[in-house]
């Protein structure tokens, strides 16, 4: 039950699933969340700890940067279904669309020049 309240509890915020969306192609930099996502660090770090504690991110530290990816299939099944669901429900929605848009202009930015400002 503890493992369904912590993923319900991390998918009811729509800065979170942005995240997550953002996620589906490929591991980010924290940095590259917080431009994206237009908020606070502290704001992001407070959304992904609540993902990584609901297993729906994995995160590793390399250097300075906070790395975030979607778990592997190795993942809970309750994660993997949870997260095939968040996919294919917000996969034609236009804020996520627009997210994605976004994240590639993101990505041609040198990651020292983004993590910098």
């Amino acid at each position: 039950m503890l493992a369904f309240m912590n993923i319900t509890k991390a998918l009811a915020d729509e800065n979170r699933v942005r995240a997550l969306m953002a996620l589906k192609e490929s591991e980010l930099c924290v940095c590259q969340l917080i431009e994206l996502l237009g908020l606070a660090p502290s704001t992001v770090s407070r959304h992904m700890s609540i993902l990584k504690q609901a297993r729906l991110v994995e995160a590793r530290k390399e250097g300075r940067w906070m790395y975030y990816r979607l778990p592997d299939k190795t993942a809970p099944v309750q994660v993997r279904e949870a997260l095939f669901w968040v996919k294919k429900s917000l996969v034609r929605n236009k804020r996520i669309q627009m997210d994605a848009g976004r994240l590639k202009e993101i990505l041609k930015v040198d990651r020292e020049t983004l993590c910098s400002r």
